[in-house]
Protein backbone atom coordinates (compact mmCIF):
# COMPACT_ATOMS: atom_id res chain seq x y z
CA UNK A 1 0.00 0.00 0.00
CA UNK A 2 2.68 2.25 0.85
CA UNK A 3 4.65 1.50 -2.37
CA UNK A 4 0.90 2.83 -4.19
CA UNK A 5 0.94 5.84 -2.88
CA UNK A 6 4.24 6.76 -3.07
CA UNK A 7 3.88 5.89 -6.83
CA UNK A 8 0.35 7.79 -7.03
CA UNK A 9 2.56 11.05 -5.58
CA UNK A 10 5.70 10.45 -7.88
CA UNK A 11 3.24 10.21 -10.89
CA UNK A 12 1.00 13.47 -10.27
CA UNK A 13 4.75 15.27 -8.98
CA UNK A 14 6.00 14.09 -12.37
CA UNK A 15 3.18 15.37 -14.78
CA UNK A 16 3.45 18.61 -12.41
CA UNK A 17 7.21 18.74 -13.20
CA UNK A 18 7.52 17.66 -16.66
CA UNK A 19 4.58 18.97 -17.75
CA UNK A 20 5.37 21.17 -21.26
CA UNK A 21 4.43 24.87 -20.75
CA UNK A 22 1.69 24.69 -22.67
CA UNK A 23 0.01 23.09 -19.45
CA UNK A 24 -0.21 26.67 -17.78
CA UNK A 25 -0.20 29.06 -20.47
CA UNK A 26 -2.95 31.68 -20.20
CA UNK A 27 -3.77 30.95 -23.46
CA UNK A 28 -5.80 33.70 -24.78
CA UNK A 29 -2.38 36.12 -24.30
CA UNK A 30 -0.98 34.34 -27.20
CA UNK A 31 -3.12 33.48 -29.86
CA UNK A 32 -5.11 35.70 -32.26
CA UNK A 33 -7.48 33.02 -33.38
CA UNK A 34 -11.05 33.71 -32.60
CA UNK A 35 -12.57 31.47 -29.79
CA UNK A 36 -15.04 29.13 -30.87
CA UNK A 37 -16.75 27.12 -28.40
CA UNK A 38 -16.81 23.41 -28.47
CA UNK A 39 -20.08 21.63 -28.28
CA UNK A 40 -20.98 20.33 -24.93
CA UNK A 41 -21.48 16.73 -25.94
CA UNK A 42 -18.00 16.73 -27.40
CA UNK A 43 -16.36 17.93 -24.11
CA UNK A 44 -17.79 15.19 -22.55
CA UNK A 45 -16.77 12.87 -24.63
CA UNK A 46 -15.04 8.86 -23.50
CA UNK A 47 -11.68 9.78 -23.23
CA UNK A 48 -12.64 12.86 -20.82
CA UNK A 49 -14.93 10.61 -18.90
CA UNK A 50 -11.96 8.17 -18.05
CA UNK A 51 -9.73 10.87 -17.75
CA UNK A 52 -11.86 12.54 -15.04
CA UNK A 53 -12.45 9.11 -13.28
CA UNK A 54 -9.01 8.05 -13.41
CA UNK A 55 -8.03 11.74 -11.53
CA UNK A 56 -10.51 11.36 -8.70
CA UNK A 57 -9.38 7.79 -8.05
CA UNK A 58 -5.63 9.26 -8.21
CA UNK A 59 -6.55 11.79 -5.67
CA UNK A 60 -8.03 9.48 -3.26
CA UNK A 61 -4.88 8.15 -2.64
CA UNK A 62 -3.04 11.02 -2.61
CA UNK A 63 -4.75 12.27 0.19
CA UNK A 64 -2.79 9.03 1.91
CA UNK A 65 0.78 9.96 0.61
CA UNK A 66 -0.28 13.19 1.87
CA UNK A 67 -0.55 11.94 5.61
CA UNK A 68 2.94 9.92 5.30
CA UNK A 69 4.82 12.83 3.51
CA UNK A 70 3.59 15.16 6.44
CA UNK A 71 5.08 12.78 9.39
CA UNK A 72 8.41 12.22 7.72
CA UNK A 73 11.84 13.58 9.74
CA UNK A 74 12.29 15.52 6.57
CA UNK A 75 9.31 17.99 6.19
CA UNK A 76 9.82 18.74 10.17
CA UNK A 77 13.48 19.87 9.20
CA UNK A 78 11.72 22.14 6.28
CA UNK A 79 9.00 23.56 8.13
CA UNK A 80 11.80 24.50 10.97
CA UNK A 81 13.98 26.22 8.14
CA UNK A 82 10.78 27.78 6.51
CA UNK A 83 10.03 29.28 10.54
CA UNK A 84 13.18 31.88 9.88
CA UNK A 85 11.49 33.21 6.57
CA UNK A 86 7.46 33.21 7.88
CA UNK A 87 8.09 37.33 9.40
CA UNK A 88 8.98 38.30 5.83
CA UNK A 89 5.54 37.32 4.01
CA UNK A 90 4.01 40.28 4.57
CA UNK A 91 6.62 43.03 2.87
CA UNK A 92 6.97 40.19 0.52
CA UNK A 93 3.44 40.39 -0.40
CA UNK A 94 3.45 44.28 -0.13
CA UNK A 95 6.72 44.19 -2.43
CA UNK A 96 6.08 42.20 -4.57
CA UNK A 97 2.74 43.50 -5.68
CA UNK A 98 3.99 46.71 -6.31
CA UNK A 99 6.50 45.27 -8.24
CA UNK A 100 4.06 42.98 -10.28
CA UNK A 101 2.08 46.38 -10.81
CA UNK A 102 5.43 48.15 -11.75
CA UNK A 103 6.23 45.80 -14.35
CA UNK A 104 2.43 45.82 -15.86
CA UNK A 105 2.61 49.75 -16.30
CA UNK A 106 5.54 50.11 -17.94
CA UNK A 107 4.77 47.43 -20.49
CA UNK A 108 1.47 49.19 -20.97
CA UNK A 109 -0.97 46.85 -19.32
CA UNK A 110 -2.82 46.83 -15.90
CA UNK A 111 -2.91 43.15 -13.81
CA UNK A 112 -2.55 41.05 -17.07
CA UNK A 113 -1.34 41.67 -20.77
CA UNK A 114 -4.39 41.34 -22.46
CA UNK A 115 -5.72 44.77 -20.74
CA UNK A 116 -3.99 47.10 -22.18
CA UNK A 117 -3.92 50.79 -20.83
CA UNK A 118 -6.62 52.84 -22.38
CA UNK A 119 -6.70 56.05 -20.46
CA UNK A 120 -3.90 58.71 -18.88
CA UNK A 121 -5.94 58.66 -15.05
CA UNK A 122 -5.55 54.43 -15.06
CA UNK A 123 -1.99 54.40 -15.63
CA UNK A 124 -1.73 57.92 -13.06
CA UNK A 125 -4.09 55.59 -10.55
CA UNK A 126 -1.75 52.39 -11.24
CA UNK A 127 1.48 54.42 -10.17
CA UNK A 128 -0.69 55.75 -7.34
CA UNK A 129 -1.59 52.40 -6.00
CA UNK A 130 2.50 51.08 -6.88
CA UNK A 131 3.45 54.47 -4.73
CA UNK A 132 1.89 53.88 -1.65
CA UNK A 133 2.84 50.44 -1.45
CA UNK A 134 6.06 51.06 -1.74
CA UNK A 135 5.76 53.71 1.73
CA UNK A 136 6.49 51.34 4.77
CA UNK A 137 3.33 52.79 6.55
CA UNK A 138 0.37 50.47 7.07
CA UNK A 139 -2.16 53.30 6.00
CA UNK A 140 0.22 53.87 2.65
CA UNK A 141 -0.35 49.98 2.35
CA UNK A 142 -4.05 50.30 2.65
CA UNK A 143 -4.72 53.02 0.53
CA UNK A 144 -2.66 50.99 -2.41
CA UNK A 145 -4.74 48.07 -1.85
CA UNK A 146 -7.90 50.21 -2.30
CA UNK A 147 -6.75 52.47 -5.32
CA UNK A 148 -5.50 48.77 -6.93
CA UNK A 149 -9.37 47.21 -6.08
CA UNK A 150 -10.95 50.20 -7.43
CA UNK A 151 -8.98 49.54 -10.68
CA UNK A 152 -10.02 45.65 -10.60
CA UNK A 153 -13.95 46.86 -10.36
CA UNK A 154 -13.46 49.01 -12.95
CA UNK A 155 -11.63 46.63 -15.57
CA UNK A 156 -14.43 43.59 -14.07
CA UNK A 157 -17.07 46.54 -15.20
CA UNK A 158 -15.17 46.59 -18.49
CA UNK A 159 -13.99 42.74 -19.00
CA UNK A 160 -16.91 41.35 -17.47
CA UNK A 161 -16.88 39.12 -14.06
CA UNK A 162 -16.66 35.51 -16.00
CA UNK A 163 -13.32 36.93 -17.42
CA UNK A 164 -12.33 37.93 -14.49
CA UNK A 165 -12.52 35.29 -12.64
CA UNK A 166 -9.05 33.96 -14.49
CA UNK A 167 -7.48 36.72 -12.09
CA UNK A 168 -9.20 36.39 -8.94
CA UNK A 169 -6.50 35.68 -6.84
CA UNK A 170 -5.67 39.72 -6.90
CA UNK A 171 -9.02 40.00 -5.62
CA UNK A 172 -7.60 38.01 -2.52
CA UNK A 173 -4.23 39.87 -3.08
CA UNK A 174 -5.89 43.05 -2.17
CA UNK A 175 -8.46 41.80 0.71
CA UNK A 176 -4.96 40.40 2.39
CA UNK A 177 -3.33 43.88 2.26
CA UNK A 178 -6.33 45.81 3.19
CA UNK A 179 -6.57 43.19 6.54
CA UNK A 180 -2.81 43.68 7.27
CA UNK A 181 -2.49 43.91 11.05
CA UNK A 182 -5.80 43.73 11.72
CA UNK A 183 -7.96 40.74 13.57
CA UNK A 184 -8.70 39.62 10.11
CA UNK A 185 -5.64 39.19 8.81
CA UNK A 186 -5.61 35.41 9.90
CA UNK A 187 -8.19 34.78 6.95
CA UNK A 188 -5.06 35.80 4.67
CA UNK A 189 -3.49 32.55 3.42
CA UNK A 190 -6.89 30.73 3.30
CA UNK A 191 -8.06 33.67 1.03
CA UNK A 192 -4.60 33.26 -0.73
CA UNK A 193 -5.06 29.80 -1.55
CA UNK A 194 -8.53 29.80 -2.27
CA UNK A 195 -8.34 32.97 -4.88
CA UNK A 196 -5.01 31.35 -6.49
CA UNK A 197 -6.62 27.78 -6.56
CA UNK A 198 -10.15 29.30 -8.56
CA UNK A 199 -7.94 31.03 -11.11
CA UNK A 200 -6.42 28.25 -11.79
CA UNK A 201 -9.37 25.98 -12.00
CA UNK A 202 -11.34 28.57 -13.93
CA UNK A 203 -8.44 28.87 -16.59
CA UNK A 204 -8.07 25.09 -17.02
CA UNK A 205 -11.69 25.03 -18.27
CA UNK A 206 -11.00 27.28 -21.02
CA UNK A 207 -9.22 24.80 -22.94
CA UNK A 208 -11.68 22.39 -22.51
CA UNK A 209 -14.27 24.78 -24.32
CA UNK A 210 -12.26 26.39 -26.46
CA UNK A 211 -9.87 24.02 -27.57
CA UNK A 212 -8.83 25.77 -31.01
CA UNK A 213 -7.13 28.51 -29.13
CA UNK A 214 -4.58 25.95 -27.50
CA UNK A 215 -4.37 23.86 -30.49
CA UNK A 216 -3.23 27.20 -32.39
CA UNK A 217 -0.14 28.20 -29.74
CA UNK A 218 0.39 24.24 -29.89
CA UNK A 219 1.21 24.67 -33.44
CA UNK A 220 2.28 27.94 -33.72
CA UNK A 221 5.26 27.01 -31.10
CA UNK A 222 5.95 23.62 -31.47
CA UNK A 223 4.79 22.44 -28.07
CA UNK A 224 5.65 18.70 -27.74
CA UNK A 225 2.31 16.65 -27.24
CA UNK A 226 4.16 13.10 -26.35
CA UNK A 227 2.75 11.01 -28.70
CA UNK A 228 -0.95 12.36 -28.15
CA UNK A 229 -3.43 14.06 -30.50
CA UNK A 230 -3.82 17.91 -29.56
CA UNK A 231 -6.89 17.41 -28.88
CA UNK A 232 -6.30 14.29 -26.22
CA UNK A 233 -3.68 17.19 -25.20
CA UNK A 234 -5.23 19.60 -23.72
CA UNK A 235 -7.91 17.49 -22.31
CA UNK A 236 -5.10 16.19 -19.81
CA UNK A 237 -2.96 19.82 -19.89
CA UNK A 238 -6.75 21.15 -18.43
CA UNK A 239 -6.82 18.60 -15.67
CA UNK A 240 -3.32 18.63 -14.29
CA UNK A 241 -3.74 22.61 -14.27
CA UNK A 242 -7.24 21.99 -12.68
CA UNK A 243 -6.17 19.47 -10.30
CA UNK A 244 -3.44 21.68 -9.07
CA UNK A 245 -6.08 24.32 -8.46
CA UNK A 246 -8.72 21.95 -6.85
CA UNK A 247 -5.50 20.92 -4.46
CA UNK A 248 -4.57 24.54 -3.77
CA UNK A 249 -8.04 24.89 -2.45
CA UNK A 250 -8.53 21.66 -0.30
CA UNK A 251 -5.35 21.85 1.09
CA UNK A 252 -3.28 18.90 0.17
CA UNK A 253 0.59 19.34 -0.67
CA UNK A 254 0.33 22.92 -0.70
CA UNK A 255 4.49 23.59 -0.78
CA UNK A 256 5.15 20.63 -2.93
CA UNK A 257 2.14 22.02 -5.58
CA UNK A 258 4.06 25.54 -5.24
CA UNK A 259 7.73 24.30 -5.84
CA UNK A 260 6.58 22.44 -8.91
CA UNK A 261 4.15 25.37 -10.08
CA UNK A 262 6.85 27.31 -9.55
CA UNK A 263 9.60 25.38 -11.93
CA UNK A 264 6.72 24.88 -14.56
CA UNK A 265 5.96 28.45 -14.87
CA UNK A 266 9.68 29.43 -15.16
CA UNK A 267 9.64 26.99 -18.23
CA UNK A 268 6.98 28.98 -19.89
CA UNK A 269 8.56 32.08 -19.50
CA UNK A 270 11.58 30.72 -21.77
CA UNK A 271 9.16 29.78 -24.16
CA UNK A 272 6.93 32.67 -23.99
CA UNK A 273 9.35 35.59 -22.94
CA UNK A 274 8.43 38.85 -21.44
CA UNK A 275 4.78 38.47 -21.59
CA UNK A 276 4.71 35.78 -19.79
CA UNK A 277 6.83 37.25 -17.04
CA UNK A 278 4.66 40.21 -16.94
CA UNK A 279 1.33 38.45 -16.66
CA UNK A 280 2.43 35.67 -13.53
CA UNK A 281 4.79 37.83 -12.01
CA UNK A 282 2.35 37.88 -8.80
CA UNK A 283 1.56 34.59 -9.30
CA UNK A 284 5.72 34.04 -8.39
CA UNK A 285 5.13 36.13 -5.58
CA UNK A 286 2.35 33.89 -4.32
CA UNK A 287 3.63 31.04 -4.93
CA UNK A 288 7.42 31.60 -3.19
CA UNK A 289 4.62 32.98 0.08
CA UNK A 290 3.03 29.46 -0.21
CA UNK A 291 6.48 27.60 -0.08
CA UNK A 292 7.61 29.71 2.82
CA UNK A 293 4.49 29.08 4.65
CA UNK A 294 3.01 25.70 3.65
CA UNK A 295 -0.07 25.26 6.09
CA UNK A 296 0.95 25.74 9.47
CA UNK A 297 -1.76 28.60 9.75
CA UNK A 298 -4.43 27.50 7.43
CA UNK A 299 -6.34 24.50 8.54
CA UNK A 300 -7.39 22.94 4.90
CA UNK A 301 -10.71 21.78 4.07
CA UNK A 302 -9.36 18.08 3.87
CA UNK A 303 -7.99 18.05 7.93
CA UNK A 304 -11.87 18.65 8.79
CA UNK A 305 -12.38 14.89 7.77
CA UNK A 306 -10.55 12.63 10.54
CA UNK A 307 -10.74 8.92 9.04
CA UNK A 308 -8.36 8.24 6.04
CA UNK A 309 -11.46 6.89 4.37
CA UNK A 310 -13.50 10.18 4.87
CA UNK A 311 -10.87 12.17 3.62
CA UNK A 312 -10.32 9.80 0.38
CA UNK A 313 -14.16 9.88 -0.17
CA UNK A 314 -14.66 13.87 0.08
CA UNK A 315 -11.22 14.57 -1.94
CA UNK A 316 -12.36 12.07 -4.79
CA UNK A 317 -16.24 13.37 -4.29
CA UNK A 318 -15.66 16.81 -4.10
CA UNK A 319 -13.10 16.91 -6.59
CA UNK A 320 -16.07 15.23 -9.47
CA UNK A 321 -18.39 18.20 -7.98
CA UNK A 322 -16.25 21.16 -8.08
CA UNK A 323 -15.33 20.70 -11.68
CA UNK A 324 -18.69 19.94 -12.94
CA UNK A 325 -19.85 23.21 -11.61
CA UNK A 326 -17.11 24.93 -13.36
CA UNK A 327 -17.43 23.45 -16.21
CA UNK A 328 -21.17 24.20 -16.30
CA UNK A 329 -20.84 27.53 -14.99
CA UNK A 330 -17.70 28.42 -17.50
CA UNK A 331 -19.60 26.57 -20.89
CA UNK A 332 -22.81 28.74 -20.15
CA UNK A 333 -21.24 32.54 -18.69
CA UNK A 334 -17.66 32.40 -20.34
Amino acid sequence: MIGLMIMIGATLTGALTLAPPATHAHVKWFTEVEPVKEELTAILSPYFMIVTAATAVLLAGLTQLASRLSGWSLAGRIDSRMDLWRSYLSPLLKYGTAAALSLQAVSGSMFAPEFALQHPIERVLLWAAILCLLIPYKFATKAGALVALGLLIYLTARAGLFHMLDYIFYFAVIVVLVFERTRDSRLGFPLLYLGTGLSLCWVAVEKWVYPVMAEDIIHHHQVPTFGFSPGAFIVLAGMIEFVVGYLLMVGLLHRLLAVALTLIFLSTTLLFGITELIGHFMIHIVLLMFIIEGTSFYKPPVDLHRSRTDQMIFVSLNFLFVLSTFLLLYYRFA
